[in-house]
């Protein structure tokens, strides 16, 4: 089948785009700059793209700078740095981009049905510890709407499917499920810092390093600082 691939270049979309090649999906990646601090993060798409197998690899320009709102995208709010595992749990972090999935979904759809593509696959997970809110499965199954009713195809009756395989696995088991299929984790990317080493002080970077603890393992990226 064709299928749209939304590629971050961090651990969860690159482990999404290696599952769908391995299921024999003819793969068109598509990853955003939205003036994001960490765009750092677009040079290891575009690598994870072409050593996956990516059909073809895209990028949307867009400003979601323009009115802030999240320290991913206004400079001026600080990035959470050195915050326990618990802290991160307790509510929606400020590092949320207001509607961020739903802006790069609509992109995808446009993109699949254009192409003619069945399927569109976001590396979502509601059990990390970010808790957004457009990461979550009612979520999906609310865009699955949108996905069957906003467009041609859907219409007719052939609607373009939201594919979410990481929704309910930990950090852990996507680490995992990544190696299994070869992802090449020293050409990811998860940093929010936007520095040329990850600083390993931010929420994702010490998600993702707590994962590989907690499986024995070494991170192959180089890191400013390592908790």
């Amino acid at each position: 089948m064709k299928a749209v691939v939304l590629l971050s270049g961090g651990l969860d979309s690159s482990t999404v785009l290696y599952q769908a090649l391995a299921e024999g999906d003819e793969c068109y990646a598509i990853a955003f700059d939205y003036q994001q601090r960490h765009r750092r993060e677009l040079q290891s798409a575009q690598a994870i793209a072409y050593s996956g197998g990516a059909k073809a690899y895209k990028v949307v320009n867009f400003d979601l700078g323009l009115w802030g709102g999240s320290a991913l995208t206004d400079p001026a709010i600080a990035l959470p740095a050195g915050r326990s595992l618990a802290e991160m749990d307790k509510n929606i972090p400020i590092t949320y981009v207001p509607a961020r999935n739903t802006i790069f979904l609509s992109f995808a759809l446009a993109y699949a049905e254009a192409i003619g593509a069945q399927r569109v696959y976001i590396g979502v997970n509601a059990l990390d510890y970010s808790g957004y809110p457009d990461c979550r499965p009612d979520y999906i199954q609310a865009m699955q709407a949108v996905f069957r009713l906003g467009t041609k195809q859907g219409r007719e009756g052939q609607a373009i499917a939201i594919v979410a395989p990481l929704l309910e696995l930990k950090k852990t088991q996507i680490i995992q499920l990544g190696d299994r299929l070869g992802v090449p984790w020293e050409k990811t990317w998860s940093c929010y810092a936007g520095g040329e080493a990850a600083c390993g002080v931010c929420d994702s970077c010490q998600l993702r390093l707590a994962a590989f603890a907690e499986l024995g393992l070494t991170d192959p990226l180089p890191y400013v600082t390592i908790p």
